[in-house]
């Protein structure tokens, strides 16, 4: 189950937010005490998240576009993806978008106020040929477009992470997506140790680390703290918190899974950002089903969100989202930095 039984001892959150801004790191129970705690408590976790995330990211968001450049026909069988063996909702495959198109809409996502673009590709691992594509794409964004680059390919060998790299990718994603215990039940074609090992990888030529996971596929509390504790023990710059949407069909896990409430959602959120104080969290696919009307209370904990839609689904689009960003009295990282160059 994904929403566990209420802890009737309510935890000390604002001693775990100062425990976190004195460099402190929070022990599993206290991580369970967060996931455990009574719904009624939620206006006092959210606050102590907000001490943390406001010390470290004041109030200001970070917007990522993310780009499908290569979507469908792969032999990997995680049971969470659409695009994956397993998947049984129809989808349009096509192969690698053209170097020219993938700057067009790096270009598009600058336009949208996006602080990064992420180009995304269903696959094990990009082949040399599609590492040429992405390589010179990568190049001619870093030259004319002011964005950062995220690139999430699949498994990487020494050799094409370092190919990245010196193309100019700022950051290489690669989500755990669950603890290692609760990994076999999501994927069997490769391991969580396949993973961590891609990050370890990709850390090393140079690029910063971007690793997260995703809630309601049928795992414990245990495993979704075991997973915020892991990517801190890699030390990764950010961390997207994805949640199952079962209105998402064709998927194994969507068919399994336990639904996550709009309450526990939030809580895993502020636990991310307890366990990872100065790491961007970022609330993303699933938030608008998952979240609902509690939507706008991620921004207290996360402080990075996807817009203009997810991989496979829509969200609720640019403008809706720049206004809830708007509407809590926050702004994004680029209407900041334009409003300083024209101070």
């Amino acid at each position: 189950m994904t929403t566990p039984t209420d802890n009737p001892r309510m935890p000390d959150f604002e001693a775990l937010a100062d425990k976190a801004l004195s460099g402190g790191i929070l022990s599993r129970e206290e991580a369970l005490g967060i996931l455990r705690a009574a719904d009624a408590e939620l206006p006092a976790l959210l606050a102590a998240a907000w001490r943390v995330r406001r010390h470290f990211h004041g109030n200001k968001v970070k917007v990522h576009v993310l780009m499908n450049a290569k979507r469908g026909a792969c032999a990997e069988d995680c049971g969470f993806c659409a695009q994956s063996s397993k998947a049984t909702k129809e989808l349009e495959p096509y192969k690698l978008e053209s170097a020219d198109q993938i700057v067009k809409e790096a270009e598009m996502a600058h336009q949208r106020g996006a602080w990064k673009f992420c180009i995304v590709t269903a696959t094990r691992g990009p082949s040399d040929a599609d590492l040429d594509v992405l390589c010179d794409a990568v190049r001619r964004i870093k030259a004319s477009v002011p964005i950062r680059v995220c690139t999430s390919l699949g498994l990487l060998t020494v050799p094409r992470a370092k190919r990245l790299a010196e193309a100019g990718v700022d950051r290489f994603n690669h989500n755990l997506e669950s603890s290692e215990r609760f990994f076999p039940e999501v994927c069997t074609t490769h391991s969580w140790k396949d993973r961590i090992d891609t990050l370890r990888t990709a850390k090393a030529a140079g690029m910063e680390l971007c690793s997260g996971g995703i809630v309601g596929m049928g795992e414990t509390s245990e495993d979704v703290a075991d997973l915020a504790l892991a990517v801190r023990e890699l030390g990764v710059s950010s961390i997207p918190v994805n949640f199952l949407m079962e209105s998402w069909s064709g998927t194994p896990k969507a068919a399994t899974s336990a639904p996550s409430t709009p309450a526990y959602c939030l809580k895993v959120l502020c636990l991310f950002r307890l366990l990872n104080p100065d790491k961007d969290i970022r609330a993303a696919a699933g938030r608008e089903e998952k979240l609902g009307a509690l939507q706008p209370m991620a921004l207290y904990a996360a402080n990075s969100i996807f817009t203009d839609g997810y991989l496979n689904t829509p969200g609720q689009g640019v403008e809706a989202d720049l206004k809830m960003i708007r509407d809590l009295g926050f702004e994004t990282v680029q209407e900041a930095a334009q409003a300083q160059m024209t101070a």
